[in-house]
């Protein structure tokens, strides 16, 4: 003879196995998200002086960060960054994997492999291999001039280092991106292929009217990644800045500015505070985009 259990005893029962699922994940987020995040807010209340030690400052280091010309220079720098490279970026790994769905490329498998083996490479590297092919004096660019006697432009001068910049980051995330798009077109159902084609459209009509908008929310995402790891740019700029430190500053982009602050300056409170406040104007931006791109495809 068996016996009912009560609905409460039976939901409470229920509730705990869930949390022995998602359990794990919550502690885990715990620890390598909320706690840091909340550290560094403890921080940026904080000022560590020579004379007089470590005082509560309140919401001056948030002042002094909204003040702060060399910061908002880093931030305008990565704004026009990403205004001209992510379009770049998105629309050439667009155009490949549209050409790879067509079906009309030959050796489409090899082609997509070496498309996206870039992104297979540590970005350290990447950077130093681009790096020593824009030197004049010993790499690509170098060789150019003396095999032709040229005067190419220098790409590490501080004219033209954002755009080296934004080339190596091109080359690096061109195929991540690549991928997400054509594994959005793969899932596209063929019968609208074939309704098209009784139609008479044209593959320029297909690609208007079915692929971009099946797509559209995989652009969206392609997007919000790339403003974010604009926004995040440091690696690039750390490494190039040896090779070209007249061009490169320690303040060149805000993470890169955070990271001197907090290693060279020692001003570990106002770093976490240069964080936070580009954490939160990331944040804002990658919102829009997305209140945006949800609203086009309503």
């Amino acid at each position: 003879m068996t016996t009912l259990q009560p609905p409460v005893a039976l939901r409470r029962r229920r509730s705990w196995t869930g949390w022995g699922f998602i359990g794990p994940f919550v502690l885990v987020f715990a620890l390598v998200f909320l706690a840091p995040l909340a550290y560094s807010v403890y921080l940026s209340l904080f000022r560590t002086q020579l004379i007089g030690g470590t005082t509560f400052v309140g919401f001056d280091n948030y002042q002094q960060a909204l003040q702060d010309g060399q910061f908002w220079d880093g931030v305008l720098r990565v704004g026009l960054f990403l205004l001209i490279q992510v379009p770049i970026m998105l629309g050439i790994a667009l155009l490949v994997a549209l050409a790879i769905d067509s079906g009309r490329l030959f050796g489409k498998d090899f082609f997509r492999i070496t498309v996206f083996l870039p992104y297979a490479v540590p970005a350290v590297v990447a950077t130093l291999m681009w790096g020593f092919m824009y030197g004049t004096r010993y790499g690509l660019v170098g060789d150019l001039n003396d095999a032709f006697g040229t005067k190419l432009p220098d790409p590490l001068s501080a004219d033209l280092v954002l755009a080296s910049l934004g080339n190596i980051v091109t080359w690096e995330f061109v195929g991540y991106n690549m991928l997400i798009f054509f594994a959005a077109l793969r899932v596209v159902p063929h019968s609208l292929y074939e309704a098209a084609e009784i139609d008479g459209a044209g593959q320029w009509r297909v690609i208007t009217a079915i692929k971009l908008p099946a797509i559209r929310g995989a652009l969206v995402i392609a997007t919000i990644f790339s403003i974010i790891g604009s926004f995040q740019l440091f690696n690039e700029p750390a490494i190039l800045q040896k090779l070209a430190p007249n061009a490169i500053t320690t303040d060149y982009t805000p993470n890169y500015y955070t990271y001197s602050l907090s290693f060279a300056g020692q001003q570990q409170n106002y770093s976490a505070t240069v964080a936070i406040v580009m954490g939160v104007i990331t944040m804002i931006v990658a919102y829009v985009v997305q209140l945006r791109g949800m609203r086009k495809g309503a």
